[in-house]
């Protein structure tokens, strides 16, 4: 049987097989509240068990075969909707996200996912080192620093290839997003942020000492420095190595000196409210 790691198996989809990993992604959500969105259910592997958690379920998948077949084993809180979820429209209330995403989509989906309001909290296996980077094992990555202030990234666990079939060419990674109940920063700031992330990750220098001075105003230099004076790092600090709030602290610091018209900092930050 081809597999995604072949690049033939329908779909770019490895269907989850083990009942261990089901159980878990089930216990998962049970702690949550409101209504199921399921990401690609397939042939219903854990649509059928999310239902004795007796919530609406709203299960997309993209092939007509499987959202047929399935339609016919689920209960009638359950509605299978044929299509593909990228373009999906997500309810305009609370509700939780649930999927085995398709790994040559992992990335598009979970930017999906993030730029869409409403949800709470979303349960999801994607690649394994997708996992890990989006949960800053080993640090942050730039994506990761850019959606911290609203969202809290959690590694449950590594899931075998053999616990899918056809069985993938790496591992999976099961993890949690959780939207925070109060952003570190307010959403209106959050180009001025992002743009602030960037020019760190992109500065040049050795470490964030000699970063920062370079991608911040004449007049936020002297409070960058005593912020970093301030903080307890073990040799030379990188923008990976910095928490949420860290980073937040250091933007709100920094945004509070708007370059003034004779200097700006070499990464422009935009201020548009």
């Amino acid at each position: 049987m081809p597999t995604y790691h072949a690049g033939r198996h329908e779909f770019g989809q490895n269907f989850l097989t083990d009942r261990k990993t089901v159980d878990t992604i089930v216990g998962l959500v049970s702690k949550t509240d409101g209504p199921i969105i399921e990401i690609g259910p397939g042939d219903g592997a854990l649509t059928l068990p999310l239902q004795t958690l007796r919530r609406p379920i709203t299960a997309i998948e993209i092939d007509s075969r499987h959202s047929q077949a399935l339609q016919r084993r689920v209960g009638p809180g359950t509605k299978i909707v044929l299509g593909d979820f990228l373009h999906y429209r997500l309810p305009r209330k609370p509700h939780t996200i649930v999927g085995n995403l398709p790994f040559h989509q992992t990335t598009a989906m979970l930017r999906r996912i993030l730029h869409t309001e409403h949800w709470i909290e979303a349960v999801l296996l994607v690649q394994w080192e997708v996992a890990r980077r989006r949960a800053a094992v080993g640090g942050a990555t730039m994506m990761t620093a850019q959606w911290w202030p609203w969202y809290d990234f959690a590694l449950v666990g590594r899931v075998p290839s053999s616990a899918f079939t056809p069985r993938p060419g790496v591992d999976a990674g099961l993890m949690t997003i959780t939207r925070r109940k109060v952003p570190l920063i307010e959403p209106a700031g959050r180009r001025r942020y992002n743009a602030f992330v960037r020019a760190v990750f992109t500065g040049k220098g050795r470490g964030l000492h000699q970063i920062l001075p370079r991608v911040v105003a004449t007049p936020a230099k002297t409070a960058v420095e005593k912020w970093l004076a301030a903080q307890r790092f073990r040799g030379i600090p990188l923008p990976r190595d910095l928490s949420p709030e860290q980073w937040c602290e250091l933007f709100l610091i920094v945004d509070r000196y708007p370059p003034t018209t004779d200097q700006k900092p070499a990464s422009p930050i935009p201020r548009n409210r």
